[in-house]
């Protein structure tokens, strides 16, 4: 839909009054509408027409209205679907949101709810197609794709539902988990985010659930853990595919009974909390190599929320990179570069394969070293193909695009000495974060500890 043109709307139930009822409503309030009074008219339509939103009942004589939904997303993925019910219940409503509805509503429904709910959407789509920066985050970007990542994250924070959020590292796992919060009735309630790989193991239980006096050396009083600090709120369960298989089943007890009990204590707390859990791992596949739980991977697999690699939504390179070049130029108190269309060209070129955040790294990295007013495809080649700055033994070169085994290493060189090398530059690359190192490396941050041990690399260069 173009800027200015009404919103389109397909109408579809299988009784003639509501349909004339519904279509009268939506004409008066500016749109255009199509009606369909069965399943397989409605799937006709959405494959001749692109819509913004569809307004299906469930259940028709020819099929359900899931049907109509999928038909309408695959034919056009930015397509918003509201549907009706006469038999609404909450798993209901869940399900339809897991199948990508944006809101369920139940008959009978007054017409203005159902238009403050189509209105609520079109609103959503737009902000998100014409503002760079999200207004509840700083998610950045208006790629359709983007755009239905983020109606659907609506979508979830109205059914107060548990999330799980698969993405690639480095896509923004956490910053949509703190939009669905936001989003949400518990938005003025705490938001508390626990990284299952940063927290050392032995101590894993203790930080989610708390402890008693005594429950271990060093125990000298009792302590609440994270669930009882989001009380009423949001817990943001990230990389849950980390969590040792040991403590995974008194997590699924919490999850069902919603109830904590600390480590070393007798006694069991309700705690009111909303789990959003994020991993860049499958956990469908852990669970057949027997590495999760498969009771507790279907519990945290209430409503499954996804966000795009940045190598699918190219149009939005131009729009991030601009806006860490004024994010960090301004931390800098330094005047904010030109980007150059070559710059930006080789931008979307390259595969990003850390995503938004290698790219925000890469241009608070240039913003850093280049002192030029204007950003062109020399600084881009200069910044890839340069020396990272680091010195290193026994004259291994490392260029940023290169790993061990290529051409900058000469045959020879002790493996020992690569990965040291090579841990060693991802490491400068992040900035000393070691949970975004490990995530580019493609390790447990566990294995980065004992491989920045074992090589002894300085701790300026391995912080937190």
């Amino acid at each position: 839909m173009s800027m200015g043109e009404p919103h389109s709307v397909m109408v579809v139930d299988d009784e003639p009054g509501i349909r004339t009822a519904l279509r009268a409503n939506f004409l008066r309030n500016g749109w255009t509408v199509d009606t369909a009074s069965c399943v397989r008219e409605a799937i006709r339509n959405v494959e001749n027409r692109d819509y913004d939103l569809v307004v299906t009942d469930i259940r028709m004589p020819d099929g359900s209205g899931l049907e109509v939904m999928r038909a309408a997303r695959r034919a056009s993925p930015t397509t918003a679907v509201i549907l009706l019910t006469a038999y609404g219940s909450v798993p209901d409503a869940v399900t339809a949101m897991r199948d990508g509805a944006l809101d369920y509503l139940t008959k009978p429904i007054p017409f203005d709810r159902l238009q403050a709910a189509a209105s609520k959407i079109m609103s959503s789509a737009k902000l998100s197609s014409v503002e760079d920066v999200d207004q509840n985050g700083d998610i950045v970007g208006h790629s359709s794709l983007l755009q239905r990542a983020l109606q659907r994250a609506r979508a979830a924070a109205s059914t107060g539902a548990d999330v799980l959020i698969e993405a690639e590292s480095g896509t923004g796992k956490e910053l949509l988990a703190r939009f669905i919060h936001e989003c949400s009735d518990r938005s003025n309630k705490p938001f508390v985010a626990v990284n299952c790989a940063a927290v050392p193991e032995a101590l894993l239980e203790s930080e989610l659930f708390g402890h008693a006096r005594g429950a271990f050396t060093g125990a000298v009083a009792a302590r609440s853990g994270k669930f009882e600090s989001a009380d009423g709120g949001t817990i943001l369960l990230d990389e849950i595919g980390e969590m040792p298989l040991n403590l995974q089943p008194k997590l699924l007890r919490v999850l069902q009974e919603r109830e904590i009990e600390r480590l070393g204590g007798t006694r069991t707390a309700k705690v009111d909390v909303r789990v959003i859990a994020t991993t860049n791992l499958s956990l469908s596949a852990m669970v057949g190599r027997g590495q999760f739980r498969a009771d507790l991977y279907y519990r945290l697999n209430v409503i499954p929320l996804s966000l795009p690699p940045l190598r699918e939504r190219r149009d939005d390179i131009p729009v991030l990179a601009r806006y860490f070049a004024q994010k960090y130029a301004e931390q800098r108190g330094s005047i904010v570069p030109q980007l150059h269309p070559s710059f930006l060209d080789r931008l979307q070129s390259h595969s990003w394969p850390g995503n938004v955040r290698e790219l925000a790294n890469f241009m608070r990295r240039i913003l850093t070293l280049s002192e030029k007013s204007v950003l062109d495809a020399q600084c881009f080649e200069m910044e890839f193909n340069g020396n990272c700055g680091l010195k290193e033994a026994a004259d291994v070169t490392f260029h940023p695009r290169q790993t061990a085994g290529t051409a900058g290493v000469p045959a020879g060189t002790p493996i020992w000495q690569v990965e040291k090398l090579h841990l060693e530059k991802t490491l400068v690359l992040t900035e000393g974060n070691r949970t975004h190192a490990a995530e580019m490396l493609g390790i447990s941050l566990r294995t980065l500890r004992n491989k920045i041990r074992e090589y002894g690399l300085p701790p300026r260069r391995c912080a937190l």
